[in-house]
C-alpha cells in the first residue's frame, strides 16, 4: 500500500523553517496528557454547576419549583442502559438549582462542540495546542468535521463503549456500576494504544478517520513531502488523459457476470421469481386461513352466546342449577360481549347462589374482565354519590356496588404479580363519608399489586398487609430501571393496613393516608411529596432516601423508624412520637415538630435549618455536626443531647432546657445514648450568635466546654 502522499502548505512550511523548540517529552505521553485534559474540561464543566446547583438545593431560604423536563428526560435515557432506578413523580428543586443543573447538562456539550470544531479547523484542540499534538489527514491538513466525527464519535468512543458494556450486560457483573467503568477504561485504553503501521503506532479512531497524531513541534515525517507531492500530481494528469477511454471499457462486476454467464443469470432469476411467487402463494393462503378461523371463532362464541342469553333470561324456565352452568359457560368464551353481559348481569342479580356463579365466571375471565369492570365501578360511584337518591335507591344502589367490587377484589387476589400495566385509577375500592356502614373492604393480603395503576383511587380501609407493589423486572433484579411499581399517586387511603407492606420506591404523592397503619412497612426511596400521613403509625419503618416534601406527618408515631437521608423539607411534624428514630443526614429545613417527642433520636449531621422544634423533647438525642441556623428551640428539653460539632448560629434558645435534669422513673423506657456525657454535650460548640440566652443557659455553656464571648 502507497505511503499517504501530501503537499505542504506555505503555512506548514513557514512554521516547519520557524525556529520552534522541538518537545523533549514522548508523543504518546504528551498524546495521553491532551486526552487527559480535554477529559478534564469536559467533565469540570459539568461538576462545578452541579455542585453549586446541590449546593443551592440544600439552602432553605430559596423557593422550590418543580425540576426541569429536560433533566428528567435526560436522566431517564442514561439510567435504562446502565440499570439505574428512576425517580418518577413531581420533584421540587430549588430555583437556582434548575439553571444550574441545566447548566451542567449544556456546558459539557457546548464545550465538546467548541474542541470538536478546533479539531475539524485546525487540527488541535486548547490542550492538544498546549501539548504540541496536531491530527491531520493523509494531505497534511486539518482533518474535517466528516472526519472528526467518525475519529471521536465512532472510534474513540462508541466503539469501545460499546464492546465494554456489551461484555458487561450479558455477563455475571451486570449491573455492577464499578466493573463497567473498569472496562469502560480498559477499552478505551487498549483502543488508544493502536496497531502497527508504517506510521508508527495508529490509533483505531485514526485509522477509521483516516487521520495521523503528528509533533507539532517537528517537521512533517518524510512520508509528507512536496517530491512525492508533484509525482501525484504527474500522475493525476495522465490518469485524466485516459480517463474518458476507461470510462467506456469499464462496467460494473455484475454486469460483467451478467454478459458472461447468460444462462446461469436466467435461471437464477427464474428460481428467484419461483420463490417469490410460492412466497406470496403462501402467504396469502395463511392469513386466509387465520381469517377465516376467526370469523368462524366469533360465529361459533356468538351462537354459543346467545344461546346461553336465552337460558339466562327472566323468563326462560331453565333451572337454577341449569342457569348457574350456563354462567360458567359464558365465563370460558372470554368474549368481549360475554364479559359485558356477565358484569351488567352481576350488578342485577339477587340470587346469592348466582352471584356467586356470576363472580367465578369473571374470575375464570381474568385480567381482560378489568377494563369492563372498572367503567362499571366509576358509573355506579357516581350514582352512589349523587345528591338526588332516596335511602332506598341509595341502598340498592350501594349493594350493586358491592358486588362490584368484590369481582374485582377476587380477580386480584387469583392473579397475583401479573397486574402490571391494569388501570384501576378512579376506582372506588374503599368507603365514603357518605357510608354509614360500609358493605365492603378490600382485602389483598399478601398479593403481589406491582405495576397496577391505582392513581386517585378510592383505597380507604383496604387490607394490604404484607402486599408488594414492586417487584422485579425482566432483568431479574432489583433496583434497575424495568423494575415494576404500582402507582399510588393522589390515592384515598384513610385508615388502610400496610403493615409490612413493600411499598419501596413507589410513588405516593399527594395521596391521604392519614391514620393509616404502615408499621414495617418498607418505604425506602418512595415519592411521598405533600402526602397526608397525619395520626400515622410507621413504628419501625424503613423510610431511608424517601421524599417528603411539603408532607404532614402531624400526630404520627415514627418510634425506631428509620429515614436516613430522607427529604422532609417543609414537612409539617407537630406532636409526632419519633423516640429513638434514625434520621442522620436528613434534610429538614423549614420543618415543623413543635410539641414533638425526638428522644433518643439520631440527628446527626441533618439540616434543621429554620426548623420550628420549639417545646419539643429531644433527651438523649444525637445532634452531632448537625446544621442548625436559625432554628426555634425555644422551650424545648435538650437534655443530654450531643450537640458537638452542631452549627447554632441563629438559633432561639429562649426557655430552652440545656442543663441535664434527673430522669422520671416513668421515662425509664427511654435509652439515652452513652456518648453525649455531661462534660461533652456542648464542648466545642460554638454560641456567639445564638439568640435568647439566659445567664443560667451561658453558666452551663461555659462550665461544660462550649464557646461564647461572654465565657471567662
Amino acid at each position: 500500500m502507497a505511503t499517504p502522499i501530501v503537499r505542504r502548505s506555505n503555512n506548514q512550511s513557514s512554521q516547519s523553517n520557524s525556529p520552534a523548540k522541538s518537545n523533549s517529552v514522548p508523543l504518546v505521553t504528551r498524546r495521553v496528557g491532551a486526552w487527559a485534559a480535554e477529559i478534564a474540561l469536559v467533565v469540570t464543566s459539568g461538576l462545578i454547576p452541579f455542585g453549586l446547583g446541590v449546593y443551592a438545593n440544600s439552602r432553605s431560604d430559596l423557593n422550590r419549583v418543580p425540576v426541569n423536563p429536560v433533566l428528567v428526560v435526560t436522566e431517564r435515557a442514561i439510567a435504562r442502559p446502565l440499570a439505574l432506578p428512576v425517580s418518577y413523580g413531581i420533584r421540587n428543586v430549588a430555583w437556582p438549582t434548575n439553571i444550574l443543573w441545566s447548566l451542567a447538562l449544556l456546558a459539557p456539550v457546548t464545550i465538546s462542540g467548541w474542541q470538536l470544531y478546533l479539531l475539524a479547523k485546525t487540527g488541535s484542540t486548547i490542550p492538544k495546542r498546549r501539548f504540541g499534538i496536531r491530527v491531520v489527514n493523509e494531505q497534511g491538513k486539518a482533518p474535517g468535521f466528516g472526519a472528526v466525527i467518525v475519529r471521536e464519535g465512532v472510534g474513540r468512543w462508541t466503539v469501545p463503549l460499546s464492546v465494554a458494556y456489551l461484555l458487561w450486560r450479558y455477563s455475571l457483573a451486570f449491573p455492577n456500576l464499578g466493573i463497567f467503568a473498569v472496562l469502560a477504561l480498559l477499552a478505551i485504553a487498549a483502543e488508544g494504544i493502536g496497531l502497527p503501521s508504517k506510521q508508527g503506532r495508529r490509533a483505531l479512531h485514526d485509522i477509521l478517520a483516516g487521520t495521523y497524531t503528528v509533533d507539532a513541534t517537528r517537521p512533517l515525517p518524510a512520508s509528507f513531502t512536496e517530491d512525492k507531492s508533484d509525482a501525484a500530481e504527474q500522475s493525476l494528469t495522465e490518469d485524466e488523459e485516459v480517463a474518458g477511454a476507461a470510462e467506456n471499457t469499464q462496467s460494473h462486476p455484475l454486469l460483467d457476470f451478467i454478459r458472461r454467464n447468460p444462462n446461469l443469470t436466467l435461471t437464477g432469476v427464474a428460481l428467484l421469481s419461483m420463490v417469490a411467487v410460492l412466497t406470496t402463494l403462501v402467504g396469502t393462503q395463511v392469513y386466509i386461513q387465520t381469517q377465516e378461523t376467526q370469523r368462524k371463532s366469533q360465529q361459533i362464541n356468538s351462537q354459543q352466546f346467545l344461546e346461553l342469553v336465552k337460558q339466562l333470561n327472566p323468563n326462560s324456565t331453565a333451572t337454577l342449577e341449569e342457569r348457574r352452568s350456563a354462567i360458567l359457560a359464558m365465563g370460558t368464551l372470554k368474549d368481549p360481549q360475554a364479559i359485558q353481559f356477565l358484569a351488567d348481569l352481576l350488578v342485577k342479580e339477587t340470587n346469592p347462589t348466582l352471584v356467586d356463579s356470576l363472580q367465578q365466571a369473571l374470575v375464570n375471565v381474568g385480567l381482560t374482565a378489568i377494563p369492563e369492570l372498572k367503567n362499571q365501578n366509576q358509573f355506579l360511584a357516581g350514582e352512589v354519590n349523587g345528591n338526588n337518591n332516596a335511602p332506598q335507591d341509595r341502598e340498592i344502589r350501594q349493594k350493586r356496588l358491592q358486588l362490584n367490587q368484590q369481582a374485582i377484589n377476587k380477580i386480584l387476589a387469583v392473579y397475583s404479580g401479573q397486574g402490571n400495566g391494569i388501570d384501576l385509577s378512579r376506582t372506588q375500592l374503599g368507603f365514603t363519608s357518605a357510608e354509614a356502614n360500609p358493605l365492603f373492604n378490600l382485602v389483598l393480603d399478601n398479593i403481589d399489586l406491582s405495576g397496577i395503576k391505582f392513581k386517585s383511587a378510592n383505597l380507604n380501609q383496604a387490607s394490604f398487609r404484607g402486599s408488594r407493589f414492586r417487584s422485579v423486572g425482566e432483568d431479574g433484579r432489583w433496583d434497575t430501571y424495568d423494575d415494576v411499581i404500582a402507582d399510588l399517586s393522589q390515592v384515598q387511603m384513610k385508615q388502610a393496613n400496610l403493615t409490612d407492606a413493600n411499598l419501596s420506591r413507589v410513588v405516593i404523592n399527594r395521596s391521604d393516608l392519614s391514620r393509616s397503619t404502615l408499621n414495617r412497612a418498607n418505604l425506602s426511596d418512595a415519592r411521598l411529596i405533600g402526602a397526608n400521613l397525619s395520626s400515622t403509625q410507621l413504628v419501625g419503618a424503613d423510610l431511608r432516601g424517601a421524599a417528603l416534601e411539603n408532607a404532614s406527618l402531624t400526630g404520627a408515631d415514627l418510634g425506631d423508624a428509620k429515614l436516613n437521608e430522607a427529604d422532609l423539607y417543609a414537612a409539617r411534624l407537630g406532636r409526632v412520637t419519633a423516640i429513638g428514630t434514625q434520621l442522620s443526614y436528613a434534610n429538614l429545613t423549614q420543618t415543623d415538630w413543635q410539641g414533638a417527642d425526638l428522644s433518643g433520636a439520631d440527628l446527626e449531621r441533618v439540616n434543621l435549618s429554620n426548623a420550628n422544634l420549639s417545646a419539643t423533647r429531644l433527651t438523649g438525642a444525637v445532634l452531632r455536626s448537625a446544621q442548625m441556623q436559625n432554628v426555634n428551640l425555644q422551650n424545648a428539653d435538650l437534655s443530654l443531647v450531643d450537640l458537638r460539632g452542631a452549627n447554632v448560629a441563629g438559633a432561639d434558645f429562649k426557655g430552652t432546657i440545656l442543663a441535664p435534669t434527673k430522669q422520671d422513673p416513668a421515662d425509664q423506657f427511654v435509652q439515652t445514648p452513652s456518648k453525649g456525657a455531661v462534660s461533652a454535650v456542648v464542648q466545642g460548640v460554638d454560641f456567639s450568635q445564638a439568640k435568647n440566652l439566659d445567664p443560667k443557659q451561658l453558666a452551663y455553656i461555659c462550665t461544660q466546654g462550649g464557646i461564647h464571648p461572654r465565657c471567662p
